[in-house]
Formats: C-alpha cells, structure tokens, sequence
C-alpha cells in the first residue's frame, strides 16, 4: 500500500502546541493522544510533520509526543553534535513527566534516538529505529558532505531536490505529487546553517564503540528502496544490538511513514503492543 492522502491531522482540544523550557534550552513540541508516552523523531530531511499521516492511528492507543528537533521549527540549536541533541531530548522525560516512554526515530532522528538510548537508556523502555544505521559508508559520507557544501552557498533551495529524492523513490514521488509538494515546503523551511552542521555531524558519526551498550527492546525498521540509508545499514545496526529485531518494507523508501502510513503502523503495532496489532491482518508492502 503506497498511496497516500492529504489528511494531515488538524488540532482539536486533545491536540496541544507548546514550548518546553529544558535547563539546557528549549525545544517545541506537539502532544496528542493518551496512553503510554511514545515520542517521534523526524529526519534530517523532513520536520516533524512527516509523522502526520501515522499520527492518528497511534493516538487512539498512546499519548503521542512530537518535538522539533533542535534547530527545526521552533526548537533552537542545541549545537552541531548528536550527543547534544540527545541530551536535549533527554530533558523531556523530566519536563513532561515520561514514565515508560517509548522512542521512535527515523534517520537523523533514529541517530538520535540511538544515542539517547546509550546514553540515557534507563530512562525509557522501547526503541524504534527507522531507516538509520551505526555509521556511513565512505560514499555516504560524501554525500552529506556535498550537501552541505550546498547549502552553505545556495541555502537549502540547493539541497531539496537532492533530499527529495533522498526520501522518496522516483516513482512514488512521480506518481504523488502532493506529497512531493508537501515535503519540499517543509523542508525548504529548515535552517540551512544547522542543517549544514548536521550534514557535517553525520558524515563523522560512528556509534559502532558504543551501539552494543542498548538494553532496550529495539526493532530496526527499513524501507527496502531507502537510497538515504541503505537496508544494509540497518542490518549491521540490527546486528549491533542484542535480542533487536529487523522489518524490512518492500518497495519503500526512506520515510515509510508518509509513503505508505498504513504498512509502517502495521511493522511497529506488535512491538509496541499498539490494539492495531490484535485486529485482523492488513496487507503489508
């Protein structure tokens, strides 16, 4: 199931917008549901609203939490390295009270959610990992470094066809063009001077020293066409990280849960434990 609508969620009185004041900064966030908490990371090349077509369905079970990474929206940079990014998650479970939260992050935010999780493991339960991997491979590491040579001299204009195709395989995005409409306005939104720093944070990250020390239950997810973060680097991440389990999502790129919500929900429902999972078999990519 690839299609997708525009049914972007709109907010109702469930539905709260606010800034969350951290000792080390702030960051904006967006809740919504009601449940066990379960936080979504978003991208380097998307912002928070690429969970918004998932959004629904995993709020009839959880209270959903949906941060702007720093240096996105409304959230100021917590500078260029993940451990500060994972750090200033981190203050969340404190500020909102995050008993038994889950996580889940995808690609940039998957590097962030696996850094949090060395790091301040013990302080949440279950771990979703989507399309995201330990480390780069030396072309990997080239292409963030031409993106961000990029954006440094054209701004993200220079960048977003790049990340669309990044994102999205080519027939998907030949054949939705709303989405494709949808995303490239987000993303054209981003700051380019941070996207930049991340562009570089990304190109020298390695986890490989420290991935084996995550305790929480994890499930590695990946699209099978992901051109951003291959399927294998989720096998080597699913590797890395004892008693994980690994989903891979035929036909799907990069950000499986605008391209194809309903097959995304369905891989993660049972893990979570989400009442989807309990009702009969939908089709999955």
């Amino acid at each position: 199931m690839t299609g997708s609508s525009n049914s972007s969620w709109a907010f109702t009185e469930r539905q709260s917008m606010t800034s969350i004041k951290l000792a080390d900064g702030t960051l904006d966030v967006i809740e919504t549901g009601s449940g066990k908490p379960l936080v979504l990371l978003h991208s380097l090349l998307a912002d928070r609203s690429v969970f918004d077509r998932v959004v629904p369905m995993l709020a009839r079970d959880r209270r959903v939490i949906l941060p702007d990474l720093p240096g996105f929206g409304g959230s100021p940079s917590a500078g260029a390295t993940i451990e500060a990014v994972a750090d200033r998650i981190g203050g969340l479970f404190d500020a909102l009270d995050l008993q038994n939260a889950d996580i889940l992050g995808n690609g940039f935010g998957g590097f962030v959610a696996s850094t949090l999780a060395i790091r301040h493991g013990d302080r949440f339960d279950r771990l979703v990992l989507a399309d995201t991997g330990v480390t780069f491979t030396e072309a990997g590491r080239a292409s963030f470094h031409v993106m961000a040579a990029r954006v440094r001299e054209h701004g993200m204009e220079g960048v977003v066809d790049i990340a669309m195709k990044r994102l999205f395989p080519e027939d998907y995005l030949a054949a939705n063009p709303e989405v494709l409409a949808e995303r490239r306005s987000a993303l054209l939104k981003t700051n380019p001077d941070f996207f930049a720093d991340a562009c570089a944070a990304l190109a020298g990250l390695d986890l490989t020293a420290n991935i084996g020390a995550i305790r929480n239950p994890t499930l590695v997810v990946v699209g099978s066409v992901d051109a951003a973060t291959p399927p294998p680097m989720a096998h080597e991440l699913a590797r890395s990280i004892e008693g994980s389990e690994l989903v891979e999502l035929a036909g799907l790129g990069h950000a499986p849960m605008a391209q194809a919500p309903d097959v995304f929900v369905d891989a993660i429902a049972g893990f979570l434990g989400l009442a989807r999972a309990e009702q009969p078999s939908r089709a999955r990519a």
